[in-house]
């Protein structure tokens, strides 16, 4: 039977004042938790503010949205009243002769439309810039970046005294033309076609006859379909939401997409007393026009997510 050493005394085998002494002498700490789990909380806790930033404002909205007008302003802001979905639902769609409709029509038409339109233009054009060698390209394509770094309001005034001189004015073609120029667009297919595209491909349909306009459309085109959906969201989105070019551009309320038609809703109601109060039926618009843009998302994700990866990573 072996005997354990005394506290204090040192194991067998080592001498007084060693290293292997020293640390019998130390008491025993409870280990650090590594850096790498304080850094995954820390990013844990960033990822749940900017998730609550963004979707507190939808909570608002979907629940407003069920409220009528003395209810919006009586009752807390984030919890459910007396739910009157269905009556604001009716006079959205109603009011004015039921112009809502109108506007969501012309919404959708003006933003599919330029959607499409831009993702064509910019397809083509960014396949052009990544595998055709022209005399002029490279200064071309710096002409398209520097028009990136340009405000569109800051465009908004000429493009109108443009479109007046022509007798385009307060006409869908002055929402749909200035949409379908999208530089941001053609950058994102300049980079996108150089890597989803190989070169030893297009030689060999060079190589059996296919003419240029043939080998984008019968070749080219399908590899740059994920890129194609993902410019075709921007554009979509962004001549969805646009509000300051149809504003200046649109005189009709016919005419009128449902950014400038809500607004107009809204400043009727803020007008004054004499008005009629239109904010459930602003709010509850508001919550309607969302739902297009969230079903494209839901549908198209998938080539959005892969248009950007395989843009943005070289293989």
């Amino acid at each position: 039977m072996t005997s354990q050493p005394m506290a204090g005394q040192p194991r067998a085998g080592t001498l007084p004042g060693t290293s292997a002494d020293a640390d019998d002498r130390q008491p025993r700490t409870g280990r650090r938790r590594p850096v790498g789990g304080q850094r995954s909380n820390v990013l844990t806790i960033a990822l749940l503010a900017c998730a609550a930033y963004f979707l507190l404002p939808l909570a608002w909205l979907v629940i407003a949205s069920t409220k009528s007008n003395s209810d919006l302003f009586s009752t807390f802001g984030l919890w459910f009243a007396h739910f009157n979905l269905v009556g604001n639902l009716r006079d959205v769609f109603t009011f004015q002769g039921g112009i809502y409709i109108s506007w969501l029509r012309n919404t959708i038409f003006y933003a599919v439309a330029s959607g499409v339109g831009a993702a064509a233009l910019a397809t083509a054009a960014g396949y052009a810039f990544a595998k055709l060698h022209f005399p002029g390209g490279n200064a071309l394509f710096a002409i398209v970046l520097g028009a990136i770094m340009v405000p569109l309001t800051a465009l908004a005034i000429p493009t109108y005294l443009l479109f007046s001189k022509v007798g385009l004015t307060d006409t869908p073609w002055a929402i749909i033309l200035p949409s379908l120029v999208s530089p941001f667009g053609v950058y994102l297919m300049r980079i996108y076609a150089a890597d989803a595209i190989p070169d030893s491909l297009l030689e060999s349909a060079r190589i059996d006859g296919a003419s240029e306009a043939r080998i984008f459309f019968s070749v080219a085109l399908r590899l740059l379909a994920p890129g194609f959906v993902t410019v075709l969201l921007f554009a979509l989105v962004a001549t969805w939401n646009n509000y300051f070019l149809p504003l200046i551009m649109l005189n009709s309320p016919q005419y009128f997409p449902l950014t400038v038609g809500l607004a107009q809703w809204q400043s009727t109601s803020s007008a004054g007393s004499g008005s009629q109060a239109l904010f459930s039926m602003v709010i509850t618009g508001s919550l309607v026009s969302i739902i297009p843009l969230v079903v494209a998302f839901l549908f198209l994700q998938r080539y959005w997510q892969s248009g950007l990866a395989t843009g943005g990573v070289k293989q």
